[in-house]
């Protein structure tokens, strides 16, 4: 318990908040927005490993350890105006298009940078799977006070989030400005990613992101039984990841990342018994603006 627990705490604290921002990123069809913002943030991690987080903090008067957190954010935020611009509707270039050619470029820069530093291969191991079992009580409590403070955000922003992520099209109709919504729900998103890159790594950051609110959407596409679904798959498969790691003496990051892989192969098999999910199929070329349909106007039927 004394080795694990820290572990498990971050680790809960982190699918918690990823797991409701994958049902945006499930419903928008960006399935790889957080992979890229995450191989971004590790980018700028990379950069500030290599001596410009000592630098921007002599400059800044700050420690070095909060002007490598700069760093990674400020990369971060560069690709989430790039994302929220890249939203466009009549084009021939899908955003996804975007999202793979930043991943992509991250990811060539990340290798360039690591590898002039020291021990590079294993600056970059560390970057893809994080040191979950290293985390210090410091460092979660950090962590949750951010969380909190941008699960109140998202909590008071709830409403205009879901309607521009599930139905863009009512949110335009309304005169909102979707491209700046866009870009706040990305900035929110790189905060998150950025913080999280840096303890769990890459991959266990998309696992948490996207396997909950995958499985979520397997049995059901409203919103209170998606939360419910994601956090109970994701809590299930973080404890059975840091549980089989611990008795098998297996990097902890690996590990997590199958029992989340282990846990979809058994949403699939579950809804397959069940013989059909819970809540309606989004049937092929259909948004999710016509399965989550447009609530009625204050005073009116439904």
């Amino acid at each position: 318990m004394e080795l694990m627990m820290p572990a498990l705490v971050a680790s809960l604290i982190l699918m918690g908040l990823h797991a409701y921002l994958g049902i945006h990123i499930i419903a928008r069809g960006v399935i790889f927005v957080d992979l890229a913002l995450a191989q971004v943030a590790a980018l700028g991690w990379a950069a500030a490993g290599l001596g410009l987080g000592h630098q921007l903090g002599a400059m800044l008067g700050i420690p070095e350890s909060g002007a490598n957190y700069l760093v990674g954010l400020g990369t971060a935020l560069v690709a989430a105006a790039l994302f929220s611009l890249s939203r466009m509707e009549q084009t021939r270039v899908p955003q996804e298009a975007i999202i793979g050619i930043v991943y992509v470029v991250a990811s060539a820069g990340t290798i360039l940078l690591a590898s002039q530093a020291p021990r590079g291969s294993e600056h970059v191991e560390h970057l893809l799977t994080g040191g979950l079992l290293w985390v210090t009580w410091p460092e979660i409590w950090r962590m949750a006070t951010v969380y909190a403070v941008l699960g109140i955000v998202h909590w008071l922003l709830r409403k205009r989030f879901l309607v521009i992520s599930l139905r863009p099209h009512e949110a335009k109709s309304r005169g909102w400005s979707v491209r700046w919504w866009d870009f706040l729900f990305y900035a929110i998103f790189g905060v998150v990613v950025t913080i999280s890159v840096a303890i769990a790594g890459v991959l266990v950051v998309f696992s948490f992101l996207v396997i909950p609110a995958v499985i979520a959407f397997l049995f059901t596409s409203m919103t209170a039984r998606l939360m419910v679904i994601a956090w109970a798959s994701g809590t299930a498969a973080t404890v059975l990841g840091l549980y089989i790691s611990y008795v098998s003496d297996l990097p902890t990051g690996p590990v997590v990342v199958c029992a989340f892989a282990l846990a979809l192969i058994l949403a699939f098999a579950l809804r397959r018994v069940l013989g059909r999910p819970l809540g309606r199929d989004r049937h092929p070329g259909e948004t999710w603006e016509q399965v989550v349909p447009a609530e009625p106007p204050p005073g009116g039927s439904a």
